[in-house]
C-alpha cells in the first residue's frame, strides 16, 4: 500500500487525507500541534463561493495607506517586517491589474464552483452534513459610494455564474432586523453558506480518519526531501525520520519554509486574522453579515456570534496584538447597535497568503512525489474539499476536473 505523509493537520491537511484515504492509500498526518487553535478553527466558519476577486482587485493598491493609517481600518503591517514584505507586495500589486484580475477571477471561480459537490460528500461520509447552513450571505454598505465602487466586483461575479440580488437599507434590515440604521444598501448572496462551528468540522474530520486507520504524529517538520528513487524522506526535530512513498505540504502560513527548501521559490505571508466571539450576543442573525466598507463579517455560529476579519502582515513570529480584534468589535456596534459592551473571546490566527490570491496546488518542480496544497487564505474552509480531490487525483496520476495551471508552483519563479 503507498504510504502518503500529509504534513499539517488543519482543514487542508485533513481534506486532503480524507479523499486519499478513500482511494486506498496508507495516511500518516504530521502536525505540531494536532489539536490545537488553528485558523481552520478560528475563522468566520464562512463557506464563501462567491469570493473570487483577488484582495489585490481594482483600486485596492491606492486605498492601503489610508487603511494602515486608521486604527479601526483593515490592514495593518507591523514596521520590522516591512522589508521581508517588499517581494510578495510588488507581486501584490501586479495581481491588481485589469487582466490579471480577470485571470485569477476566473481560477479562483473554478475552484468555487465544485465546492459543494465535493464538500457534501465529504461532510456526510464525517457525519457531519448538520453542520452545514445553506441560508446564503448579506454584505452590506454605509454609503452609496461604497456600493457604487464595488459594482464592477459584482458584475465580474456575475460573469462567472454567481447570483445575488442588490436591495436598498430597509429591505437589507427586513431580512436582518439587527442592523441598524448605518445600512444604506445591500447584497444577498444566495449561494453562500457557514458551518455551525468551524473548530467542530476539523474535529469531526480527524476524529473520522483516526477511526478509518490514518495515523497521527504530534511533532514538527525539520526536514523534507529525496531518499532516493523510491522514497522520500520527513525528519522531524525530535530525531524521528519517517520514509513515505509520497508527501503532501499542507503547513499552512509554515508552508513556503518547506518549499523553499526544497528548492520552490514560494511567496507566502502569514496574514494574521483577528476575531471577537460573542457567546451572548444579545441580537441574532441569519447568515453571515459581510461589512464591505469595513472589510470585516460577522457569523452566526453555535459557538455565538464571531465578528471576524483584518489583515495584519508581521510574520509567523510575532506576537499577537488583540487591539485588533477589539477594534472589530468596536466597528461591528456601529452597524449591529445591539452588540453587548464587553463580554466577547479575542482571538487571532495565521492565515497563509499568496500576492495572487490563489492557492498554490500541485507538485513540486523538484520531485512531482511531493505536492503542494497550501496558500488558500480566507478560502482555506471553503476550497478545503476540492483542494483534496485535487491532491487524491495528483498522486493517482489521472487527469484533474479542472486546469491546475493557475496554481502551480512554478508561476512565482
Amino acid at each position: 500500500m503507498t504510504h502518503v505523509v500529509v504534513i499539517g493537520a488543519g482543514i487542508i491537511g485533513l481534506a486532503a487525507a480524507h479523499h486519499l484515504r478513500r482511494e486506498g492509500f496508507a495516511v500518516t498526518l504530521i502536525d505540531r500541534d494536532p489539536e490545537g487553535d488553528r485558523a481552520s478553527h478560528g475563522n468566520a466558519g464562512v463557506i464563501a463561493v462567491t469570493e473570487i476577486v483577488p484582495a489585490s482587485g481594482p483600486g485596492v493598491a491606492w486605498r492601503v495607506p489610508g487603511w494602515l493609517l486608521d486604527p479601526l481600518g483593515p490592514l495593518a503591517l507591523r514596521p520590522a517586517h516591512a522589508p521581508r514584505l517588499i517581494p510578495w507586495l510588488i507581486r501584490f500589486v501586479r495581481a491588481g491589474r485589469p487582466r490579471e484580475v480577470a485571470r485569477i477571477a476566473a481560477a479562483l471561480a473554478a475552484l468555487n464552483a465544485r465546492t459543494y459537490d465535493d464538500l457534501l460528500p465529504m461532510l456526510a461520509a464525517s457525519g457531519l452534513a448538520g453542520e452545514l447552513r445553506r441560508t446564503g450571505s448579506l454584505t452590506v454598505y454605509e454609503s452609496e459610494a461604497g456600493f457604487a465602487r464595488d459594482r464592477p466586483e459584482w458584475d465580474l461575479r456575475r460573469h462567472h455564474g454567481i447570483a445575488f440580488e442588490a436591495m436598498g437599507g430597509d429591505e437589507a434590515r427586513a431580512l436582518e432586523p439587527a442592523l441598524g440604521p448605518r445600512v444604506v444598501r445591500a447584497v444577498f448572496a444566495p449561494q453562500s453558506a457557514h458551518v455551525g462551528d468551524p473548530r467542530r468540522i476539523v474535529e469531526g474530520l480527524r476524529a473520522a480518519l483516526l477511526r478509518e486507520g490514518a495515523a497521527m504524529i504530534a511533532g514538527e517538520v525539520a526536514e523534507l526531501g529525496v531518499q532516493d528513487a523510491r522514497a522520500l524522506r520527513v525528519g522531524l526535530t525530535d530525531g524521528r525520520r519517517i520514509v513515505p512513498d509520497r508527501v503532501v505540504v499542507a503547513a499552512g502560513a509554515w508552508s513556503g519554509l518547506l518549499a523553499r527548501r526544497l528548492g520552490d521559490p514560494v511567496l507566502l505571508e502569514s496574514e494574521r486574522g483577528y476575531n471577537t466571539t460573542f457567546p451572548d450576543p444579545g441580537l441574532a442573525l441569519g447568515r453571515e453579515i459581510v461589512f464591505a466598507e469595513r472589510k470585516f463579517v460577522a457569523t452566526p455560529l453555535a459557538c455565538g456570534l464571531r465578528v471576524g476579519g483584518a489583515a495584519e502582515f508581521g510574520g509567523l513570529g510575532a506576537p499577537p496584538d488583540f487591539r485588533r480584534a477589539r477594534a472589530l468589535a468596536t466597528l461591528a456596534r456601529l452597524y449591529l447597535p445591539g452588540l453587548p459592551e464587553g463580554g466577547g473571546t479575542a482571538w487571532a490566527g495565521h492565515r497563509p497568503a499568496t500576492p495572487d490570491s490563489l492557492p498554490v496546488i500541485g507538485p513540486s518542480a523538484r520531485d512531482r512525489r511531493i505536492v503542494y496544497a497550501f496558500g488558500h487564505g480566507h478560502l482555506g474552509l471553503t476550497q478545503a474539499a476540492t483542494t483534496g480531490r485535487l491532491v487524491a487525483d495528483l498522486l493517482c496520476e489521472r487527469p484533474a476536473p479542472i486546469d491546475l495551471r493557475p496554481y502551480a508552483v512554478e508561476r512565482f519563479r
